[in-house]
């Protein structure tokens, strides 16, 4: 189980984090996130996340669920809780020596994302016609 935010800044750019070469899917940009603990909400978890990768601290009232993704890779399965994040304190920064970066979302048709990513690019894109 893993959470993952589409953050907004107030020029409705979007955050994007680059994965690390030496992880799963390395290289490619994501949504930023991690997995949740047992003992954790999928909302507890992504604040915690958020501020360990990206030393943002949003409110659990600031997110608001976009949609579930259950999806194979040949070597493991996933299941992603993505969230909107649209008010936060702090500025974003790669905690984790990650590259960090705002986008526009038409410029997210030229990254590349993991394949588990496509069905929030597709939701996005469909969200802003």
């Amino acid at each position: 189980h893993v959470v993952a935010a589409v953050i907004y800044n107030d020029r409705n750019q979007i955050l994007l984090a680059q994965r690390p070469l030496h992880k799963h899917q390395g290289g490619k940009w994501e949504f930023p996130g991690g997995k949740v603990e047992p003992s954790e909400s999928a909302t507890t978890a992504l604040k915690r996340e958020l501020f360990e990768e990206l030393g943002i601290d949003a409110t659990t009232k600031a997110m608001q669920p976009l949609l579930e993704i259950k999806h194979a890779y040949t070597d493991k399965n996933i299941w992603l809780d993505v969230w909107t994040v649209h008010q936060f304190q702090n500025e974003a920064i790669g905690r984790e020596g990650q590259t960090i970066a705002w986008f526009e979302l038409e410029e997210l048709k030229n990254l590349d994302f993991p394949a588990a990513n496509e069905p929030i690019l597709t939701k996005l894109f469909a969200q802003s016609l």
